[in-house]
């Protein structure tokens, strides 16, 4: 496992055999990973997490709580955290909840320790990617936020397929202003070209105001 490719990574464990969480932990250090494990679910919600790509080794079947409802609880948080599950009691219904629910793999006990690895590097690279992806979001929003209004009206307009003779006559404006707002939003948005504008607005969630006029309604009329 390559597991220079993110150092700053940790590995959570959860499971209420204490034997386990020993062989876990020493098998994912061995590779140069850091690991924090827990005897139960109640440990682990409350462990303060750090802000780093992460995931999440979790026992099915743990006293007090299972860990299908553990995954509910991960998902109801909006963590995003990607879990592993492990089980010694695994069965094709439980495999198949926990898949569809977002976990990453299920392992069956005992498992071989390069399938653990390899898992945990798939997860841990999840985890990075999403994270990867909040931040570009993050990044549009604070350009999006620099947009006069009128530079957003544009942008949604144009997102939304009319051309500047078209969003001219929505907004009352001469298509000669509209290009002018279009081509500073483009700028701010650090869009490398129309489609790229669109793209991002797309990616921010911009529609077109209430009552505006649609491409389809204007080509009619």
């Amino acid at each position: 496992m390559s597991s220079d490719k993110i150092s700053n990574a940790i590995v959570y464990v959860v499971d209420d055999d204490e034997s386990m969480r020993d062989a876990v932990r020493m098998l994912l250090r061995s590779v140069g990973l850091s690991v924090e494990t827990f005897a139960s679910a109640h440990e682990f919600l409350a462990f303060d997490m750090p802000d780093v790509p992460s995931c999440l080794i979790l026992d099915v079947r743990l006293k007090g709580q299972s860990g299908l409802a553990v995954q509910e609880q991960i998902a109801a948080s909006e963590l995003g955290l990607p879990i592993v599950f492990m089980t010694a009691h695994g069965d094709i219904a439980m495999t198949v909840k926990a898949m569809k629910a977002g976990a990453k793999d299920f392992l069956a006990k005992p498992f071989r320790d390069q399938d653990m690895l390899d898992a945990v590097e798939h997860a841990l690279a999840s985890d990075e990617q999403r994270r990867a992806a909040s931040r570009s979001v993050a990044d549009l929003r604070r350009c999006y936020e620099s947009l006069t209004p009128r530079e957003r009206e544009v942008m949604a307009y144009v997102a939304s397929g009319l051309m500047n003779k078209q969003i001219a006559a929505e907004l009352n404006l001469s298509e000669i202003t509209v290009k002018i707002h279009r081509g500073q939003a483009m700028k701010k948005m650090g869009a490398r070209s129309l489609a790229d504008f669109v793209l991002k607005a797309e990616a921010l969630g911009v529609k077109m105001p209430e009552g505006a006029t649609t491409p389809a309604r204007t080509q009619r009329n």
